[in-house]
C-alpha cells in the first residue's frame, strides 16, 4: 500500500500493517482478530492520517471484540493516564519492585553523607538496596535526556557515601531511572556505563517496563474501559493504581456511588485482565 502515514514528530512514513499486528499480538488478540481488525483499519486509511488515529481506530474495533484485550492494547496510554503529577506513577513503581521481593517506600527524604534528597523510591532486600527517581511524561513522545542520569548518579554518590557509613560496605548499593518513555542514546548510555539501573518503556530488551508489567500482571487501574476518567481520577487520589486492588477495596466503590452494574462489569474486566 502506498499510503503515507504521519507519525507524531511530523515525520511521513509508508504505512505498515505489521505494526498493528504486533501491537494487538502484543495485547493477545488471536490471529483471526489481528486480521480482521487490521483490515477494517485499511478500509478507513488515507494519505496523511496521524499514527495516533490508527491507533485509536485499532483500539475502538478491538473494544467491541474484548475489553480486556482492549484494556491491554491500550497499556502505553494508561500509563500516562496515572499523571499528571507523577505521584501514581511512583507509587506504580514501587508495586513492580514489591513483585520482585523488595521491600518499598516512595516519597521519603533520605540524608546523604552532604545533603537531604527526596528519593522516589527506595527498595531494599537482603544484600542490596536500592535508590531509583522516576521520570514521568505525560506524551509518548517526550525521552529523558542525559541530564536525569548525570543528576540520579551524583545525587546517588552523596546517599550512597550514607548508606555504607549506616549499613556497612557488603551491600550492594545501586541507583537507578524508570520512566514510562524512552531515554535519548546518550542518556542510555551514560546510565550503563555509571551502573545505573535503566528502565523504560521497553529497554532493557525483555526486562522494559512493559515486560515487568506483562509478567507481573500489574496492570494500572486506568487500562479499564469500565471506569470513567472521573473514577480513575477519584481512585488514584485514594492511593489504589493496581485493576487488583479494586477487589479487595470494593467498599471505595461503593462509597462513590457507583451503581451495582457496573461495579460488577469494573471487577469482572479487571479479574480478566489480570488473570489473562
Amino acid at each position: 500500500m502506498n499510503i503515507y502515514v504521519t507519525k507524531g514528530n511530523g515525520e511521513k512514513v509508508l504505512f505498515n500493517p505489521e505494526k498493528i499486528k504486533q501491537a494487538l499480538r502484543a495485547s493477545g488478540a488471536g490471529r483471526a482478530e489481528q486480521e480482521k481488525i487490521t483490515g477494517l483499519v485499511i478500509q478507513n486509511l488515507y494519505d496523511g492520517i496521524s499514527t495516533g488515529k490508527i491507533y485509536r481506530m485499532a483500539f475502538d474495533l478491538l473494544k467491541k471484540e474484548s475489553h480486556h484485550l482492549a484494556g491491554r492494547y491500550k497499556l502505553k496510554s494508561a500509563i500516562r493516564e496515572l499523571g499528571p503529577t507523577g505521584y501514581p506513577f511512583e507509587r506504580f513503581v514501587g508495586k513492580i519492585f514489591e513483585t520482585q521481593g523488595y521491600e518499598v517506600e516512595t516519597g521519603v527524604i533520605v540524608q546523604g553523607k552532604c545533603i537531604q534528597h527526596e528519593v522516589d523510591v527506595v527498595a531494599r532486600k537482603p544484600g542490596e538496596m536500592l535508590m531509583i527517581e522516576c521520570k514521568f511524561h505525560s506524551d509518548s513522545f517526550s525521552k529523558s535526556g542525559v541530564q536525569i542520569p548525570l543528576y540520579i548518579h551524583s545525587r546517588f554518590i552523596d546517599v550512597k557515601a550514607a548508606w555504607k557509613e549506616q549499613y556497612g560496605e557488603n551491600i550492594n548499593y545501586r541507583g537507578g531511572v524508570v520512566t514510562n518513555t524512552r531515554f535519548s542514546s546518550d542518556a542510555q548510555s551514560y546510565g550503563d556505563c555509571a551502573g545505573l539501573l535503566m528502565v523504560s518503556w521497553d529497554y532493557p530488551h525483555h526486562h522494559g517496563l512493559k515486560f515487568l508489567i506483562d509478567k507481573s500482571g500489574l496492570y494500572p487501574l486506568t487500562s479499564l474501559i469500565s471506569l470513567t476518567r472521573y473514577q480513575k481520577h477519584k481512585l488514584l487520589e485514594k492511593g489504589i493504581v493496581l485493576c487488583r486492588e479494586l477487589e479487595p477495596n470494593i467498599n471505595l466503590l461503593y462509597e462513590m456511588k457507583i451503581p451495582e452494574r457496573q461495579i460488577i462489569r469494573i471487577l469482572r474486566e479487571a479479574h480478566n485482565l489480570v488473570g489473562k
